[in-house]
């Protein structure tokens, strides 16, 4: 039988889903020598790049006095490896979690200080992306089971817009807002995008991809303006895995845009949002401030929709969701369920999606 606490994070709006890799930032935006403070599922970590080079991650309190380690800075051990000094009373900590050493300690004071450890994530760079995997419990030593999400690479890309924003919402309610197909005629009203007079039926054929689901390759609606300025004849895939990366690959001919979107829950209450654009059509290069503001808009007009939703959800109402419009927001639920009980049970994920069409007016 589940437990409680089982049963409560598979719940929609509570919980997050562990043993996950998480985006983190940009590799660019993690320099030599600094330290930075984020916060993850509701933990505070430490995200570094040593004077070396080296990425990595810990959690982001001194066991002595909970003084951040992230408002230290970087020393030197008598080895040469690089360490994070605490700025309270200076322990020093590896990049592997444990204490290198106590200044305040004299000679005959017996202590081993390497028994002395935080917990240290693992962390991995890739196409150009720092990603944190986020263990569940309070294991302070593992390995991530499998490599950082991979995405359709984009040789030779223009461009890499990044957008953020961070939504005051639980990561559920964030990622069910922005896989919404039928939200588009009211909240993203644009000349350049479509209007609420240009809604039409659609039907769109999914199936099930690694850890979720895809809307297969298809042509974009004829009331998405946007999609005109890529000229050709555009095709585009979406698809959303968890826990929280939802990506379109557009195609036109030979050239190539992806828009990635990734969640990152910093707490029960906020989820960042980065907005991520790569592509080698000469258009996104000479349009990319228009590019850019137009990601930026459409994450206010979801931010503010989030904002009033908020109002509502206050009162714990009871949510009503529909066919077909909502079904990849139920499909998410059932993604979230079967990866809590596949862990929980110690057996392979075994993907709840089936083949469908499904049909809605946007």
């Amino acid at each position: 039988m589940a437990r409680d606490t089982d049963r409560d994070e598979a719940s929609f709006g509570r919980g997050f889903l562990t043993d996950a890799w998480y985006f983190a930032a940009m590799s660019r935006e993690v320099r030599r020598g600094r330290l930075q403070r984020l916060e993850i599922l509701g933990e505070p970590v430490l995200l570094g790049r040593s004077p070396d080079g080296a990425l990595f991650a810990l959690y982001d309190i001194c066991p002595h006095r909970a003084a951040p380690l992230s408002g230290g800075r970087f020393a030197r051990e008598a080895d040469g490896r690089p360490s994070v000094e605490c700025p309270y009373h200076g322990w020093r900590f590896g990049s592997d979690g444990r204490c290198a050493a106590i200044p305040s300690l004299v000679p005959g004071q017996d202590l081993d200080v390497s028994r002395i450890r935080v917990r240290a994530y693992p962390i991995a760079e890739s196409q150009g992306m720092v990603f944190i995997f986020v263990p569940g419990g309070r294991r302070r030593e593992v390995e991530a089971p499998v490599p950082p999400p991979r995405f359709p690479d984009i040789a030779n890309s223009v461009s890499r817009i990044v957008e953020r924003r961070t939504f005051s919402a639980h990561i559920d309610h964030a990622i069910v807002g922005l896989m919404d197909p039928a939200h588009g005629p009211h909240v993203h009203q644009q000349w350049w995008w479509r209007s609420r007079r240009s809604a039409h039926e659609k039907a769109k054929d999914f199936g099930p991809s690694h850890e979720g689901f895809t809307m297969l390759r298809h042509a974009p609606s004829s009331n998405s303006r946007a999609y005109a300025a890529l000229g050709g004849a555009p095709q585009t895939e979406i698809t959303f895995r968890l826990p929280a990366f939802r990506w379109e690959h557009v195609t036109v001919g030979r050239r190539q845009v992806l828009a990635l979107t990734c969640l990152t829950p910093a707490n029960d209450r906020e989820t960042r949002i980065s907005q991520i654009i790569w592509s080698d059509h000469p258009i996104i290069r000479i349009a990319e401030p228009f590019v850019r503001l137009a990601a930026r808009r459409f994450l206010e007009q979801d931010g503010r929709m989030v904002d009033l939703q908020n109002e509502g959800l206050r009162y714990d109402p009871s949510l009503i969701w529909i066919d077909d419009a909502d079904t990849q927001a139920r499909w998410y639920q059932a993604l979230k369920r079967e990866w809590l009980a596949s862990r929980r049970e110690g057996r392979a994920f075994v993907n709840p999606v089936q083949p469908t069409t499904l049909r809605w007016t946007s």
